[in-house]
């Protein structure tokens, strides 16, 4: 729609977790790092938690595309008990799966599986997305899944991706022996205000934009309203290029963020952060903001994009 008034080749700021716009904060960077040593150290357990829309998923997809051909992975993405137990997800997603299998037959399919994969070089890798869903029995028969292993090698890992409440449950007692086989436990929080001005020109950038589309001070505001979360920042972005397009605005400067969210999401149950920082703080942004902003146009700050005022520190 917008993309070519714009300059982009795609979207910038899809709500699907593609791992080619992955912005690497200092935090992604950290959680994917941690998640590839676990890895390659064959360790049981690693957890990674994070608020909806930190970009766990996203984490996930990176680390799928690094993996080897030595590594068999399986994703499970619903945990919904109304889709069958533990072993019912864990067949399906290795392709293992048949019809009226009792848990006992289910167990000693996979079973075979692991000791297959491992004759044949393979590490098998388990990965649970949305895994605060799962309930603690579940997550103890996990557990049990894992204790196969060699003397020297880990048959199975397994990498649990969920929301806070994810580690809320593992510290449950009944839990203490899971919790204590986890070798990679990291929170991803949401992204700072620089962080989140990188976030937004790394995606345009990705997109193909060869100028600046917004403002230091749009970059700001959009940080306000969505708290640093980077799906609710994609939110914002998409909608406001959408309004800049309709009214044939190349800049996306404050104003029309700020006409963006009083318009378009005035009664929206989109969790905004902030829905009335436009009444609460002026348009001026300060000079250290416009410095270290991530221009993409060389002269960004002077000759290209037209900063909104600022602030003398």
């Amino acid at each position: 729609m917008y993309e070519a008034f714009y300059g982009f080749k795609e979207k910038p700021f899809s709500m699907l977790p593609d791992p080619g716009f992955l912005y690497l904060s200092k935090k992604h960077q950290a959680a994917l790092t941690l998640l590839e040593y676990g890895l390659i150290n064959h360790v049981g357990f690693c957890v990674i938690s994070g608020e909806a829309g930190t970009g766990k998923t996203t984490i996930l997809r990176a680390l799928l595309e690094r993996v080897g051909d030595s590594v068999t992975v399986g994703m499970i993405t619903n945990t919904h008990q109304s889709f069958g137990g533990l072993l019912d997800w864990v067949l399906s997603v290795f392709d293992l799966h048949r019809p009226n299998l009792t848990h006992v037959e289910m167990h000693q399919i996979f079973m075979e599986y692991l000791i297959e994969q491992y004759a044949n070089n393979h590490t098998v890798l388990l990965i649970v997305d949305e895994a605060q869903n799962m309930k603690a029995d579940s997550l103890e028969e996990l557990r049990m899944l894992s204790n196969v292993n060699s003397e020297k090698d880990q048959l199975m890992q397994v990498v649990l991706a969920g929301q806070p409440r994810l580690k809320d449950k593992l510290r449950l007692p009944e839990l203490k022996q899971f919790a204590q086989r986890i070798a990679v436990d990291y929170h991803i929080d949401s992204l700072g205000l620089h962080e989140t001005c990188g976030y937004i020109q790394h995606r345009l950038i990705t997109a193909g934009a060869t100028e600046d589309v917004f403002t230091p001070a749009a970059c700001e505001r959009i940080h306000c309203y969505s708290g640093g979360t980077p799906r609710l920042i994609n939110l914002l972005c998409e909608t406001v290029l959408v309004y800049g397009f309709a009214d044939q605005r190349k800049v996306i400067d404050v104003d029309l963020v700020d006409e963006m969210v009083q318009e378009r999401m005035k009664d929206s149950v989109v969790p905004i952060v902030n829905r009335d920082i436009v009444h609460e703080k002026n348009h001026e942004v300060s000079e250290e903001l416009v410095r270290d902003f991530p221009w993409i146009h060389p002269e960004g700050g002077t000759e290209g994009l037209k900063p909104d005022a600022v602030e003398p520190e």
